[in-house]
């Protein structure tokens, strides 16, 4: 009996890990209240995004509705999409 509460505990120790290092996004949504300076400002500056990488998310954001502007595990994007909206631009973070 101890030997299965020690495998449970190993076991829910595993599925943790395994979901904070499953692949996250972070998606911008697109809105028709920012304007795309504004975007693109954010993109560079949180999440160090270069002019034209911002630029290319931002069309993007605009023509498809919303684009994964980054990669990484829930806990990586969690700040970076806390500061877009922080900015009252809508993001969420999404599993792949």
């Amino acid at each position: 009996m101890i030997s299965s509460s020690i495998q449970t505990a190993e076991e829910i120790s595993h599925l943790q890990k395994t979901e904070v290092d499953k692949p996250y996004h972070l998606i911008v949504w697109n809105d028709d209240v920012n304007t795309f300076d504004w975007v693109i400002e954010t993109l560079i500056e949180v999440c160090g995004h270069n002019v034209e990488q911002a630029e290319q998310c931002a069309i993007l954001i605009h023509t498809r509705g919303k684009y994964a502007v980054k990669r990484g595990s829930y806990y990586q994007l969690k700040p970076y999409c806390e500061a877009i909206t922080d900015r009252l631009i809508q993001a969420t973070i999404e599993s792949e």
